[in-house]
């Protein structure tokens, strides 16, 4: 069993423990309460108007490299990277192999996040979509190595229902038949989710077998402005970075002086 078996594992196990504590109709009842409350603003509009469609990531730990950032604070964090010029976010849903939570969704909404989320996290039920639009939440990641192209086709349904984008991630050309299920941005992963193995040039050898009119998103292993210039020339919109920006000191800044090299 890799390592995205073991998570895909834990994470049916784990929302069926959440649908036991509070059932689905608790969490639609919630939302009906919140249907006059509109969701944050489209992230695949937030890319395409963007000069540099960085999706700043708060991540705080890695399976493979441990806590990056243990303190890390979903009231500050998020809130700097706005200030400092991100298209959207990626805020860490997963608690066990991440040590994030929907919980910092909300905490960044309340500092004064507007910026796009994204709710990144190992959706495999129609349940967690829910959690992350009544945690605020603008999109929603589905990850094609996870899911048969079937249930993949009825989240992202659901999702857009519950009035919610889909970043859907890919990483080999096998998968990228997912992408006849439209979503609403494509993403290609750069890192292998079973080996934790990096390589940018995965997102260069696949971005062209994507449909052309598709909002291309790469995500990890962007280390440096000139890679993300020429992902862009070839036709990315979208730029998922976190541990470049997690590792460091204040990640705000770091974001603020990547784009002023671009």
């Amino acid at each position: 069993m890799d390592i995205l078996d073991e998570i895909t594992a834990h994470k049916r196990l784990e929302v069926a423990a959440l649908k036991r504590e509070v059932p689905l109709y608790i969490l639609q009842g919630r939302l009906e309460e919140l249907q006059t409350v509109s969701v944050q603003s489209s992230m695949k509009e937030a890319l395409l108007a963007s000069r540099t469609g960085i999706i700043a990531e708060f991540k705080r730990r890695s399976p493979s490299k441990g806590w990056i950032k243990e303190d890390g604070e979903a009231a500050v964090i998020p809130l700097s990277y706005q200030y400092n010029g991100a298209a959207a976010l990626s805020i860490l849903a997963d608690g066990k192999y991440f040590g994030g939570s929907p919980d910092f969704i909300t905490e960044a909404r309340a500092s004064g996040v507007t910026l796009p989320i994204l709710y990144k996290e190992f959706v495999v039920d129609e349940y967690q979509l829910y959690m992350a639009r009544l945690c605020g939440a603008s999109a929603v990641l589905l990850i094609a190595a996870e899911l048969s192209k079937e249930e993949c086709s009825n989240l992202i349904g659901s999702a857009h229902s519950l009035g919610l984008e889909v970043l859907l991630e890919m990483h080999s050309e096998q998968e990228l038949e997912y992408s006849e299920l439209l979503p609403d941005m494509c993403g290609i992963n750069n890192r292998n989710l079973g080996t934790f193995v990096t390589d940018v040039e995965n997102s260069f050898r696949l971005a062209e077998k994507l449909p052309a009119d598709a909002v291309k998103v790469s995500e990890s292993g962007i280390g440096s402005p000139a890679t993300l210039a020429a992902l862009r020339q070839c036709g990315f919109r979208g730029f998922l970075i976190g541990e470049r920006f997690m590792k460091e000191p204040d990640p705000g800044v770091a974001l603020g002086k990547f784009i002023a090299e671009l």
